[in-house]
């Protein structure tokens, strides 16, 4: 009996002990599993910029490849989150272009951010910015979870296509409502730099949601909530300027303004117009309506008609387009609904892109470019261009094109650090003069602009950019008639002449054309007020008869000064262009002088026979862009481009003060 309980005692134990052992080993698996949880990293693509990821930190997979510079990178060490998050990664040094694990931290807006070279990557400068991060290595620290799919400001994200999982935050449900997905933007400290610009009203929460653009605003321009154009504080959208032109609005001082009743300037007004609006991330959505309503405004002064000033409106940000050119519309009526219809692009501000873009399709018969109307372009610009203007400005100035730069809430000194090209203002405008900048405090302020506004595009005869080297000058023909010249040739010489002139806009108003035959005598082909089109100075010069006889240079250049330059108009630049084949009769060197003196700018073309010296005497200072020489009649019109090219730029040059 007693050896049975010890028996059964003995298997208990046993029982016992396999008991203990299964469960510490079981406890150890649990253990090793809770010590080693299994982490989650998303991947993103190349081209995903921070501004477009909510979470404020995460961690992320990027690609092999994002090195390539159209991934653009905006600072060093802490970039704008308008820069890509893989590119922000390989730039700092945190990955190379084979890719791999990063966490990304967000941080507040900086006043300007400076572009280097580092690792292969070039990153660029940028203006302040809303929004900031910081790249460091894909480790993730104690105690912090970190999201297993990215959350993004659109439905739509640019992960997709790696196949992530995305999903949109949402407001809490309210019993007996339906809910919808909303963007989620976070409004971070303002900055040092910002507090001494005139800034809008911010919301009060550090996070509020709105229904903006997923492009972050850059630091000192969030939007505000207030509706600053509510019916309770301007009913403008309601009511015409003749209907009620009292209606009042008030500015940050609380001093109230009225709205603009239509000036009577449409009578002497008849400009061609293009608002060249600022639709990039930096100006926000309420700042986006105030500038919309200084274009309505702007509208119901001119009082918009055929007879009249025409307007269109071109908006840029990365890239420009036009919102409706300049025959869309033909009444203000109509040019206030196309405005209000407009949203905001997102987006740099691309200045410069925006004039190139102007000057090459604006302006065109295509778009109603009414041609005898003065070409006019206001250009307004929240803070700073991210990109230079200096040639486009010039490319539009030569084209015609008179350049208004309106500048809202520039760069105080501070800032001026960040700008991309010191002085832009004076490189944009047509001229530097001071007539055509407006510099405006606060946007709070630009309603003050509108009449002197109004008033300078309006003001014809200070368009001065309206004058270009094609439609401003009167140019006088000397044609040498002698004998050595022949028939032939003398054909060829007018073909030469043709070819000229018809690279020109001919009018009463424009370029004019005359034309002097010499042998030992001279004789007027036709005048400058003769003819008025560019088909019928074609006809003149095709029936230009031959004359034949001797070679008196020099009394034909002091005929022409006489019975062409003489009747000359003051506004007028004058152009002599002397086509000889041989040595002068007689002196050249007075008449020559007497031509400068008289502010004749005169070209010498010599054929064949014709004396080096005297072209270089005859020719305007210096010589060696006034005269040309080609060895036969036949190669005349390889020089046509090269006088033209040199008409251009002596014209361009002119001082612009």
């Amino acid at each position: 009996m007693g050896i049975v309980v010890l028996t059964m005692k003995a298997s208990v134990i046993e029982m016992f002990l396999i008991f203990l052992v299964t469960g510490i080993h079981s406890n150890k698996e649990i253990t090793k599993k809770i010590k080693r949880p299994k982490i989650t990293v998303p991947q993103i693509n190349c081209d995903v910029k921070a501004g477009k990821i909510i979470n404020p930190e995460f961690m992320a997979k990027c690609p092999a490849g994002c090195q390539d510079p159209k991934y653009h990178v905006y600072g060093t060490d802490v970039y704008a989150s308008y820069s890509s998050v893989c590119g922000a990664a390989v730039h700092s040094g945190v990955l190379d272009n084979s890719g791999g694990k990063i966490l990304v931290r967000k941080v507040a807006g900086q006043p300007g951010y400076k572009g280097s070279y580092s690792n292969g990557v070039q990153s660029l400068s940028l203006p302040r910015w809303r929004e900031s991060f910081i790249v460091s290595e894909g480790k993730p620290k104690k105690g912090v979870t970190y999201p297993s799919a990215l959350t993004y400001s659109s439905s739509k994200s640019p992960a997709a296509k790696a196949g992530e999982t995305t999903k949109a935050y949402q407001k809490p449900s309210v019993p007996g409502t339906a809910t919808r997905p909303v963007t989620l933007t976070q409004t971070p400290m303002t900055t040092a730099a910002k507090a001494s610009h005139t800034t809008l009203p911010k919301a009060s929460p550090s996070v509020a949601f709105t229904t903006s653009s997923p492009r972050p605003q850059p630091t000192g321009h969030e939007p505000r909530e207030l509706d600053l154009w509510s019916a309770t504080t301007y009913t403008s959208s309601q009511n015409s300027s003749s209907a009620n032109p009292g209606i009042q609005r008030q500015d940050s001082s609380g001093a109230a303004f009225q709205r603009p009743a239509a000036m009577d300037v449409s009578l002497g007004c008849r400009v061609d117009l293009s608002f060249v609006i600022d639709g990039s991330s930096s100006i926000g959505k309420r700042r986006f309506r105030i500038q919309k309503q200084f274009l309505v405004d702007i509208a119901q002064a001119l009082d918009i008609g055929p007879a009249g000033p025409l307007m269109g409106v071109v908006q840029y940000g990365d890239n420009p387009a036009t919102q409706f050119n300049l025959k869309t519309h033909m009444n203000s009526r109509d040019v206030k609904a196309a405005i209000e219809k407009m949203t905001p692009r997102g987006g740099l501000s691309n200045v410069g892109r925006a004039l190139s873009f102007v000057t090459k399709n604006f302006f065109s018969k295509a778009s109603g470019n009414r041609g005898g109307a003065p070409n006019v372009a206001v250009v307004m610009v929240d803070g700073w261009p991210t990109d230079k203007v200096e040639e486009a400005s010039r490319l539009a100035r030569e084209s015609g094109i008179n350049i208004f730069l309106i500048t809202i809430e520039g760069a105080v000194e501070k800032e001026k650090q960040y700008v991309t090209e010191p002085n832009f203002a004076s490189k944009a405008v047509c001229r530097t003069s001071g007539f055509y900048s407006l510099n405006v405090q606060s946007w709070f302020s630009l309603h003050k602009t509108l009449q002197p506004l109004v008033k300078r595009v309006c003001d014809s005869n200070r368009l001065a950019c309206s004058k270009t080297c094609f439609n401003s000058a009167d140019i006088g023909f000397v044609i040498d008639g002698s004998s050595s010249v022949g028939t032939s040739n003398f054909r060829t010489l007018l073909q030469f002449v043709a070819n000229v002139s018809k690279e020109f806009e001919i009018s009463d108003t424009d370029t004019r054309i005359g034309a002097v035959q010499y042998t030992y005598e001279q004789r007027l082909e036709f005048g400058f007020d003769q003819y008025s089109s560019k088909p019928d100075i074609l006809n003149a010069i095709k029936r230009v008869g031959y004359w034949s006889g001797g070679t008196s240079t020099g009394a034909a250049i002091n005929y022409a000064l006489e019975q062409l330059f003489k009747k000359s108009k003051p506004n007028k630049r004058k152009l002599m262009v002397l086509i000889t084949d041989g040595r002068s009769y007689d002196d050249v060197r007075i008449p020559a002088m007497a031509a400068h003196q008289k502010g004749v700018i005169t070209y010498a073309i010599g054929v064949a026979w014709a004396a080096q010296d005297e072209l270089e005497v005859i020719a305007t200072h210096p010589a060696r862009d006034h005269s040309f020489f080609v060895d036969e009649f036949d190669n005349l019109y390889k020089s046509v481009p090269r006088i033209i090219q040199n008409i251009c730029t002596e014209f361009n040059s002119q001082p612009r003060n």
